[in-house]
């Protein structure tokens, strides 16, 4: 923790904040690839009812209706007339209200909530009986920011933060005749304490963003495994196995993976966990130029779970990063968890894959997914792909450093982020940060999510995207966290928000550390179809020669083994707000909103293909 606080003040700051396990606020923990077992989708038509003064949730006195001795009163209890003359007063109606789709936004499909930000209510109904011996596992990719969940009526839980994985076990909540419905307040109101914090430069996309459906178990169950190469041993498997439900000692657990040869049995210890390390010498090893991914069955009792996961090993040796044991650059751009075509937070494969499709097309073998953990399905998407990855955190820019929430709120978002993604061959960094300002409260902040990050994963590296200072023409390059990680990684916008655009070639980089370095942003912007001369803001043109110019200064970097150039795509962004070349979207994409390629797609292109070949990568 950033500070030391008694426990007991501490729990209590925990639990006012929704972030410690309480009896009203249990999250039964992340099952390990849900979607792999036997699904109803809630995805679809939901009802919604605008709540911006919350009287679906408190009384006239500002209480909680789910705090009070009855639990009853808020719209959680979708309640209807007992008779049909509606004698009573019923001041909502969710069957009666408008709908949004759902997985989706709500800023994006309705022209009255473009700028929304507070409390929806969303209300779903579905069939299911439960069955004898099964276990039902309610599951959210994601809801922004902030979700209370309510099952017929009663709670199940409150979860802060819009980008990981939200999960209730309901196999005691669900109706015995089949019938149910599930309510969702999402509220997308930002915060000064919350991750991330207030200030960002992207969309806050509000709702249900990601899939929703029941997952069905057996009563004893797969609930977590991890499946990769061990670090610094190319050669051998290593991993674990945790059971979840009764008898779970003692148990048979089976790792087979045909393709390979390999069958392992272990035993669960009286947790219901088992550990394996074994040799595996003839696994053909995963890379962006050969994705190759194996069938993983994982098996005990009456439960299997299937995966399809690759391996391989990433280090970094002085200046070099080292995949498979051979020296890389990282060829990589930025990427917004957005569809700019379709406005609004990306809804599923169709456009998850459209996204590193385009990456590909550039000549990417690595994508950052900025700033916040993206959809589990794009994960999966660039193993399939062969595109390395750059997770992150949402601890961007100024969060409340001080704040003992706060840090726990950061910390859960990154376990849950490294959880989600731990066998996910494409992932090789986790990065617990974007652009912090200096100071000795941020320092140990910053430095406690890298422990725990290395606590929880020590086969990958550990990053953020740190600061620096310009002084004439020289860019310092010692922020202290650097000390902390793997590779040298920041932002600089030399030629946009740094200088002319004739001055990028001259700057020179002072860097403080020997580590590999790793650009994760630069560029500028450049309205789609807007052309002049290469020294007119906001043309094509300016920023083609901008990317050409920052390709001579990058060149006097030895250490310089990849970029992630600011982005991919045109996104919406509440802060651009030029009603001519900006109009609520940051403008700095290689591609438009309306799909259109800029001059500097191209220079970029080629760029790469240069590096692919000093590199042995064509």
């Amino acid at each position: 923790m950033p500070l030391p606080l008694p426990a007991r003040l501490l729990a209590a700051l925990l639990l006012a904040f929704g972030l410690l396990a309480g009896p009203a606020y249990a999250q039964s923990g992340l099952i390990q690839n849900a979607a792999a077992r036997r699904v109803l989708s809630l995805n679809g038509s939901w009802n919604y009812i605008i709540d911006p003064y919350e009287n679906g949730f408190y009384d006239y006195r500002r209480e909680a209706f789910d705090q009070s001795k009855t639990g009853k009163g808020g719209y959680y209890d979708n309640q209807k007339p007992s008779s049909a003359q509606e004698t009573e007063l019923i001041e909502y109606d969710f069957d009666k209200s408008a709908t949004l789709q759902v997985p989706g936004d709500w800023n994006s499909q309705d022209a009255k909530l473009l700028y929304y930000e507070g409390t929806i209510w969303y209300k779903k109904s579905f069939t299911l009986k439960p069955q004898p011996g099964k276990r039902y596992f309610l599951y959210f990719g994601a809801v922004n920011y902030e979700a209370h969940v309510y099952l017929n009526g009663k709670k199940l839980g409150m979860h802060r933060g819009g980008f990981t994985p939200i999960q209730y076990e309901i196999t005691d909540r669900l109706s015995a005749s089949g019938d149910n419905f599930v309510v969702v307040k999402a509220d997308n109101t930002r915060h000064a304490d919350a991750v991330p914090t207030i200030n960002t430069d992207w969309w806050n996309y509000g709702g249900l963003t990601r899939d929703v459906y029941v997952a069905e178990t057996p009563g004893t169950f797969i609930k977590d495994y991890e499946v990769q190469l061990a670090k610094d041993a190319p050669t051998t498997l290593a991993g674990y196995v945790q059971l979840s439900g009764g008898g779970r000692a003692g148990q048979t657990v089976t790792l087979n993976i045909a393709e390979a040869g390999i069958r392992q049995t272990v035993k669960t210890d009286t947790a219901g966990r088992a550990t394996f390390r074994f040799s595996a010498k003839k696994l053909q090893l995963w890379s962006p130029q050969s994705p190759h991914r194996y069938a993983v069955s994982l098996s005990s009792g009456g439960d299997e779970v299937q995966d399809k996961i690759g391996f391989r090993t990433i280090q970094t040796r002085g200046q070099d990063i080292l995949l498979n044991g051979k020296s890389t650059f990282l060829r990589g751009i930025s990427i917004h968890d957005e569809n700019p075509l379709i406005p609004g937070r990306a809804r599923g494969e169709g456009d998850l894959r459209m996204l590193l499709t385009w990456a590909k097309e550039l000549g990417c073998n690595y994508v950052r997914l900025a700033h916040y953990p993206h959809n589990e399905l794009m994960l999966r998407l660039a193993d399939e792909m062969g595109l390395l990855v750059w997770a992150e955190v949402p601890v961007y820019w100024t969060i409340a450093w001080e704040n003992p929430a706060t840090y726990q709120n950061a910390e859960t978002q990154l376990s849950d982020l490294i959880s989600m993604g731990k066998n996910r061959a494409s992932i090789i960094i986790w990065s617990v940060g974007n652009e912090t300002p200096l100071s000795a409260p941020r320092l140990k902040f910053m430095t406690s999510l890298v422990k725990k990050a290395r606590a929880l994963d020590d086969t990958r590296l550990v990053a953020a995207a740190l600061e620096l200072h310009r002084e004439g023409t020289s860019i310092h390059v010692d922020d202290p966290l650097g000390e902390y990680l793997d590779l040298t990684s920041f932002n600089e916008y030399a030629g946009w928000y740094m200088g002319s655009l004739d001055e990028v070639a001259t700057y020179r980089f002072d860097i403080k550390y020997n580590k590999p370095v790793v650009i994760s942003e630069m560029g500028g912007s450049a309205l789609g179809g807007y052309h002049g001369d290469a020294h007119t803001r906001w043309t094509e043109e300016y920023q083609a020669a901008l990317y050409q110019n920052q390709f001579k200064m990058l060149s006097g970097i030895p250490g310089l083994r990849g970029m992630t150039p600011w982005i991919l795509t045109d996104f919406r962004a509440t802060r651009r707000q030029h009603p001519v070349y900006q109009n609520g979207f940051n403008r700095k994409g290689l591609i438009s909103n309306t799909g259109q390629k800029k001059k500097a797609f191209f220079v970029l292109q080629e760029f790469y293909r240069q590096q692919a070949r000093k590199y042995g990568e064509k």
